[in-house]
């Protein structure tokens, strides 16, 4: 990703939304996180969208969740977040939305890509881009503020770890206006330091903190804001899947769950089907991402969705994952029970699991697989109703994930064995 690149994906966004809308004046809003990549990567893009016509709104730092709103406010065409979410500052990437502030789906990527292919190379010299600035960080930090009432954490003591990135200003400005007292951990970025031993991949620092300052909550932010992990008052890790039931029971208990349904991915635990079951709703999996999951809570009609790493959506509040968003959701959780997070997470408990990478030399089909069909298979008998085994490769990385749940830990450990040695049968491993 450098200038050059996101010069001609400016150039190629242009030509889509010209395409898509032709003769209508067209409009889009930019945001970025804290990486020092990011305003040479801002100004490029612009360039080649204004190269199309396009009316630039720049709202600088601020949240990728924020990005999305600033669409809707603007009645934009187009959002993109320029963001590397929780990789390290040398890495920085695209997010992009459409007009009713969701992310593309992967077709709708593909045809933007098959322009790119098309523009000729960036000049040496790119021309200078026009933009008009936007405070969406205010129009962001305001809506958040309006779902709880003023002063309503007077007395909580709050570990708020923004990981030197987009949330750094945002997040804590929401709980300074409920009055919490508020202990902040990577809240000084300086362009190379987004993620870095910090936030949502490195919560140690934030849990270390609830210990030592005894807080009520920890919350760790991502680099761009758009999922979270929490800690409990006793410095717990919560996992993913126990936050996504306790909202997903307490929404059905209180008839607040559409169609009774919460929408999560493949790599959720069993545990999760079985509160949420108990509590008189069900459980839908999708593929592994975000949008996957919000593309299918659109479909059947539900507002309560997400993945185990901390990517939730209330889509009654937001189109996308937002990590401050959900922290209030859980905050708000928290006041109308009157319970400690440790009392909520015992609403849900989760099944054993082993898990496994292996990489590989090449990836053959799954269905040539014989050795770890048959493994599957024999595995999946035993377990019955009371397990299952989930195998796939990997999106992004020349790997296979093997994952084995149920009740039983030691026959995991057994079961695992077994799933990695047909790999190893069928498929050439590379050593570390």
């Amino acid at each position: 990703m450098n200038p050059a690149f996101a010069y001609r994906l400016g150039l190629a966004l242009g030509r889509f939304l010209s395409e898509l809308r032709p003769g209508m004046p067209l409009n889009a809003v930019i945001g970025r996180d804290t990486r020092m990549s990011g305003p040479n990567l801002s100004d490029a893009l612009t360039a080649g969208l204004n190269k199309s016509g396009v009316h630039v709104w720049d709202t600088g730092i601020v949240p990728t969740p924020a990005v999305a709103q600033n669409v809707l406010e603007q009645s934009a065409d187009l959002g993109i977040a320029i963001t590397a979410s929780h990789n390290p500052a040398g890495d920085n990437g695209i997010k992009l939305f459409d007009r009713s502030g969701c992310k593309f789906p992967a077709e709708v990527e593909d045809v933007i890509e098959s322009l790119l292919d098309e523009e000729a190379p960036a000049p040496d010299e790119l021309p200078l881009p026009r933009s008009y600035p936007l405070d969406g960080a205010s129009f962001y930090i305001n809506y958040q503020r309006s779902l709880l009432d003023q002063n309503c954490m007077s007395g909580w003591n709050i570990v708020l770890d923004t990981a030197n990135g987009a949330t750094s200003e945002t997040s804590p400005a929401v709980f300074r206006r409920w009055n919490a007292k508020l202990h902040l951990v990577g809240d000084n970025p300086d362009g190379d330091n987004i993620n870095l031993d910090c936030g949502s991949e490195s919560p140690d620092r934030m849990r270390k903190a609830v210990k030592q300052y005894g807080a009520d909550l920890g919350i760790a932010h991502d680099g761009d804001g758009d999922r979270l992990v929490v800690c409990d008052e006793k410095g717990e890790i919560v996992d993913g899947d126990v936050l996504l039931g306790i909202f997903a029971v307490y929404a059905l208990r209180s008839k607040a769950l559409a169609k009774k349904t919460l929408v999560t991915t493949v790599h959720s635990n069993m545990g999760l089907d079985q509160a949420v079951k108990a509590a008189g709703g069900e459980v839908i999996r999708t593929d592994v991402g975000d949008r996957n999951v919000a593309s299918k809570m659109r479909e059947i009609g539900a507002n309560l969705g997400g993945e185990s790493s901390g990517h939730i959506i209330f889509s009654n509040f937001s189109t996308t994952g937002d990590g401050l968003l959900a922290a209030t959701k859980l905050i708000e959780l928290m006041c109308k029970t009157g319970k400690r997070l440790s009392e909520l997470c015992e609403e849900v408990t989760l099944f054993p699991q082993e898990t496994l990478n292996l990489k590989l030399a090449e990836k053959r089909p799954m269905e040539k697989l014989s050795k770890l069909k048959k493994a599957i298979s024999k595995i999946e008998n035993e377990l019955g109703d009371a397990g299952r085994v989930l195998v796939r490769y990997s999106g992004t990385e020349p790997k296979i994930r093997l994952l084995v749940e149920g009740s039983d830990a030691d026959a995991l450990k057994k079961y695992m064995k077994t799933l990695e040695k047909a790999v190893r049968g069928d498929l050439k491993v590379i050593e570390d």
